[in-house]
């Protein structure tokens, strides 16, 4: 199973980071991470760099999709060589993902009309505007279409196509390996749940 994580300038390092965990870990599966040309890609903080190791041209039909999100997803909506290969890749994958805003990407790629599909809170309603219907939970699934919420959901959502792909028992022992067992030390990782005037601190951090 060929999964490819498309990256472009100012993305959100785990967006793409904990799928490509989830996915590495799994037995039968490589991961290529891939930019319109190869080489070195920094994240949205501009401290961290992953090297793109395939140009789009080189891996134009994978098995999976995962496109991250981040500030720099706002720069990339017109961008034809991203959204083209996007679009190609589709008509190839058994699943097409993303996480975080990446599923504006796939929006403006033509591939949300009518779909349910979710992003990071704060842009949740912007999804209507790419055709898709927006869905407030942490990992919706639309056929083979699979969308995650914000940054750290990458990984729910990874492990739920991997439980797809493979199978239950897969995916646990992948969590298990990677002892991903969530226990946040505040119960704040949602506006739903964010004492007062928390969203508002939380919007700076990331505009």
């Amino acid at each position: 199973m060929h999964v490819v994580i498309p990256l472009y300038p100012r993305f959100t390092a785990l967006d793409a980071v904990g799928p490509y965990t989830v996915l590495a870990f799994a037995p039968g599966f490589t991961v290529t991470f891939a930019a319109e040309r190869p080489g070195p890609v920094t994240d949205d903080r501009g401290s961290l760099t992953l090297t793109a190791t395939a140009s789009y041209a080189d891996v134009p039909a994978p098995d999976v999709v995962v496109v991250p999100g981040g500030p720099g997803t706002l720069d990339v909506l017109e961008d034809e060589a991203l959204l083209g290969w996007i679009r190609q890749a589709h008509e190839h994958t058994r699943w097409t993902t993303s996480v975080c805003s990446g599923s504006l990407l796939l929006g403006a790629a033509g591939l949300l009309e009518g779909a349910r599909a979710t992003t990071h809170w704060a842009l949740l309603d912007f999804l209507g505007n790419v055709g898709a219907e927006p869905v407030a939970e942490r990992v919706v699934e639309h056929g083979r279409i699979v969308t995650a919420a914000g940054v750290s959901a990458g990984i729910d959502m990874a492990l739920t196509l991997l439980a797809r792909a493979s199978d239950a028992t897969t995916a646990q022992s992948v969590q298990l390996a990677i002892e991903y067992d969530p226990q946040p030390p505040f119960t704040c990782g949602s506006p739903r749940t964010a004492p007062e005037g928390l969203v508002e601190r939380a919007l700076a951090i990331i505009t």
